[in-house]
């Protein structure tokens, strides 16, 4: 049921409510705490600034958890990237070791490859998920959301019995 509340939360936000740049927004920051591990400084860092700024929280949910599954498939290619910026450039080296012998830096986890290379490849991906995320918000509110709801199948699923009766017991708690 948790599923089926957050899709349909952001099914709502995405016909109306919040404007296209604070969805985006919260999309782009979950998706970027769904790329780094959740008990690293940098992952409570994020949290804080979702729950800091205006932006919506079901895209941040809604992204989080769909990059948190998405990341498993590009592991081997953000540990080649963490491994490139730890090892490989030899300029960076006394960065790393004053980094790590600062006090809370060792939090950060940034000593592994994967943990680095997935934040990097987070923070590179972001502008493309939130113009991305912006542009999808105000062609869905143009042009797919009427066109979806002529669908046949929105219709029959609309009308179901037990679509019904979830929206009453949801309706309850508000």
């Amino acid at each position: 049921m948790f599923w089926l509340q957050l899709v349909s939360n952001f099914i709502k936000i995405l016909r109306a409510g919040q404007t296209p740049r604070q969805i985006a927004g919260g999309f782009t920051f979950g998706a970027l705490a769904g790329f780094s591990p959740v008990l690293t400084l940098q992952g409570i860092a994020l949290w804080l600034i979702i729950f800091t700024l205006d932006v919506n929280l079901s895209a941040a949910l809604l992204a989080f958890m769909l990059s948190a599954l998405v990341v498993y498939l590009l592991d081997p290619v953000f540990h080649e990237l963490g491994y490139f910026f730890l090892v490989s450039l030899e300029v960076l080296r006394p960065f790393w070791t004053a980094l790590y012998n600062a006090p809370l830096a060792p939090l950060t986890r940034f000593n592994n490859t994967l943990v680095l290379g997935s934040l990097v490849g987070g923070i590179v991906l972001s502008p493309g998920v939130y113009f991305g995320m912006k542009s999808f918000v105000v062609a869905y509110r143009t042009h797919i959301g009427s066109r979806f709801e002529k669908w046949k199948i929105y219709q029959v699923l609309s009308k179901n019995a037990f679509v019904k009766w979830y929206r009453k017991i949801r309706d309850l708690g508000v």
